[in-house]
């Protein structure tokens, strides 16, 4: 397995505020983080917030084509995307630019300004101008704005006859006075179908085509299945590690800003220094986004997001059919961090993430002309996500990744929560439609032990460790035919060691001395009870042969290896179950310290190697992308690269994606952001050369696999 990154994660706020002195702040921060790259400059201002310059050619939003879908005939939702100019319903005249920054009325229909009307949300609009001006409510004032605000997202409502603008946040209408458009109570217009709008700032995607539907032959839809990504980071570790968001309501340019303490140039950015896995991470990068993104996104750069929502379609649009969003944050560095402004509390971030991937699928819907519209569905049932595939759509399944799952915390080896914490915790995610757990996560809680972090990051994480539970592992040889990964420092003689003192621990094979605890049993049985998915990544290798052995007495198949953080050993034991195994979106080939292959391809042919032939083999990627991990690298050696335009697993064809004025190739960018994953599959397949169909067959039928696990076909 390659190593990557440690990409810390959550915790419990306990007696560990004394630990955290001891080891201060800043180097606390740094050691978790990697903490390898000496003295930070800082001091210098931060970046302005960019003006929202007028799109290019070749910036049109188009509309993705969704299948068996007719126009949407909705009043109000239906003018998504459209051209349209608004007039008032009592005299007839139209609005119009007064030749300043306000609006008039007039009667010459030539004069009228064309609005693109860009939805901001379900029901609610931005109102882009000719002049690449946004319509903003000002109190009694109603102005063109150079960059749309909050003040610029107008509900609109529609009232059988008429549409009524308000402004969304401060409840003022748009009116008119006289020859004027002015705020107060909401007046009545009428808006008609226009042209020679603007096109309002979007990212490509980058495919042609209607999608399709392809089936295998099981008879069922074919489709690719992310089992591990996190799509609604932007608020975890306090909310200020993490610069943009999937998207916003007031279009990319705000929604794939800098963070603040980025500086000019990336000069301040501290933490995308300590944890960046480019080759060069004291690079500058652009801090101001649209449209020139220079310098980000990269692979390895672990703090800007990457799967803004058109990013996603055009994964989608490339045979992406199931993707697992696992909700996450990390306590301890978000106690650390100081530009933080949401909670620390993980059960609490876990809730605050579940709303915004709601959000993001209302805003996909409003994008697509109404509730229900969209290709972005989340699912809560094999059922459902049955039928969203079958309809060519992404079923988004959502699951959780949190270091104080029910808040069981280990504070001195004393248990923080109890089988009562553990049955209201299992109900919430029940409820919330949670489908797939993470029982322990970098660090050891109540539930059990972690597979550890190997080489310096093994060390950083660690130390992570002590802040969380008040000790280092506890790290002896391993007495089964699983390991962890091995641990920087390592000496004969070690045996005889204070356990957990130092972390310095025996040479050879590997074990987390912690397995699963009887409140992880009991976690697992509740999940089993409940038919949930059992993810066994991150436990420690006693821990996941506990879980493995439990799921076997109940021939229980929901389990899961969603990221290659398991044994690999343990990928027979799930797939015997009718489980289903994701493989971390590692470099096409690679290699590990030792010279061996250790790539995509290797993974793969492992996961082949364990196949029962009995089952239908179906296998996922695990991306991980915006969990503070390295994305796959440009491929360099091996076959010719992807050639473009390339044709998708349905007939899709795909060309390089555009953001702005920057083009994606991932012959050059390897996996910068997450529309390219079609692309690394298309390039693993060529780099697979003749095993490359079979490569591609087993990925397609990761859709039909990864249901059969979830309807629980053992």
């Amino acid at each position: 397995m390659v190593d990557r990154p440690a990409k810390v994660r959550p915790l419990h706020r306990s007696a560990r505020s004394a630990r955290l002195s001891a080891l201060g702040v800043c180097g606390a921060v740094a050691a978790l983080g990697l903490g390898l790259l000496g003295a930070v400059p800082v001091g210098a201002a931060p970046a302005p917030a960019p003006e929202v310059p007028g799109a290019g050619p070749g910036q049109a939003p188009v509309l993705s084509p969704i299948p068996d879908q007719g126009p949407p005939t909705d009043p109000v939702h239906r003018l998504a995307g459209g051209c349209y100019t608004v007039a008032d319903a009592d005299t007839g005249r139209f609005l119009s630019r007064d030749g300043a920054d306000g609006y008039v009325l007039t009667d010459d229909a030539a004069a009228a300004e064309p609005f693109r009307t860009r939805a901001a949300a379900l029901g609610r609009f931005l109102f882009y101008g000719a002049d690449h001006t946004v319509v903003t409510v000002d109190g009694d004032r109603v102005r063109a704005a150079d960059s749309p605000t909050a003040d610029a997202d107008l509900t609109v409502d529609f009232d059988g006859a008429d549409y009524l603008l308000t402004a969304t946040t401060a409840g003022t209408g748009i009116d008119v006075s006289g020859d004027r458009v002015a705020g107060g109570t909401p007046g009545r217009f009428t808006l008609a179908p226009a042209a020679d709008c603007a096109t309002f700032p979007e990212v490509e995607v980058g495919a042609e085509g209607v999608p399709q539907v392809p089936v295998g032959d099981h008879g069922a839809p074919l489709g690719y299945v992310d089992s591990h990504v996190h799509m609604t980071t932007e608020g975890f570790l306090g909310g200020g590690i993490h610069c943009g968001s999937p998207f916003s309501p007031l279009g990319v340019v705000d929604a794939l800003a800098d963070c603040p303490d980025h500086g000019q140039a990336g000069e301040t950015a501290l933490l995308d220094w300590i944890l960046s896995a480019e080759d060069d991470p004291l690079a500058p990068h652009d801090t101001v986004g649209w449209p020139a993104f220079d310098g980000r996104p990269v692979p390895g750069s672990l703090t800007h997001e990457q799967t803004y929502y058109r990013s996603v379609e055009r994964a989608w649009r490339g045979g992406l059919r199931m993707m697992t969003n696992l909700f996450v944050t990390n306590d301890v560095l978000c106690e650390l961090y100081w530009f933080g402004d949401t909670t620390c509390d993980g059960m609490e971030v876990m809730r605050i993430q579940h709303a915004q991937l709601r959000a993001i699928e209302d805003y996909v819907d409003a994008q697509h002309g109404g509730p229900g519209r969209g290709w972005f569905r989340i699912v809560t049932t094999p059922a459902e996500a049955r039928a969203v595939t079958e309809s060519g759509r992404l079923a988004v399944v959502m699951g959780v990744e949190i270091s104080d799952l029910f808040g069981c915390t280990l504070d001195g080896g004393t248990a923080q929560c109890d089988e009562a914490d553990i049955d209201a915790g299992l109900d919430e995610l029940k409820e919330l439609g949670i489908e797939q757990v993470v029982l322990v996560h970098k660090f050891d809680n109540a539930l059990g032990g972690t597979r550890m972090d190997s080489d310096f990051n093994g060390l950083a994480v660690n130390i992570g460790n002590l802040i969380a539970t008040g000790s280092f592992w506890q790290v002896d040889r391993c007495g089964i035919d699983t390991a962890d990964n091995p641990q920087p420092i390592s000496i004969p003689g070690a045996e005889g060691l204070p356990a957990g003192a130092l972390p310095i621990y025996p040479d050879g094979p590997q074990c987390n001395t912690r397995g699963l605890s009887d409140l992880g049993a009991y976690a697992v049985e509740g999940m089993i009870a409940r038919e949930m998915t059992i993810d066994v990544d991150h436990l420690s290798a006693a821990a996941a042969d506990q879980v493995l052995t439990i799921a076997e007495e109940h021939r229980y198949p929901r389990v899961v290896s969603s990221h290659s953080w398991t044994d690999p050993e343990n990928y027979a034991r799930v797939l015997a179950l009718g489980g289903f195994v994701g493989i971390y979106g590692f470099d096409v080939l690679g290699e590990d310290e030792a010279g061996a292959p250790a790539g995509l391809l290797s993974e793969w042919r492992k996961i082949r190697a364990a196949r029962d032939p009995e089952r239908l083999l179906g296998v996922g990627f695990g991306s991980d992308t915006n969990g503070l991990a390295p994305q796959a690298q440009p491929r360099t050696e091996g076959p010719a690269g992807v050639s473009y335009p390339f044709t998708a697993l349905d007939g899709t064809v795909m060309d390089r994606q555009r953001w702005g004025d920057r083009v994606f190739d991932v012959n050059t960018d390897g996996v910068a952001q997450y529309g390219l994953y079609p692309d690394w599959l298309e390039d693993a397949r060529l780099a697979a050369g003749g095993d490359g169909e079979a490569l591609r067959t087993d990925f397609a039928n990761g859709l039909e696999a990864r249901l059969r696990t979830w309807e629980g076909r053992s």
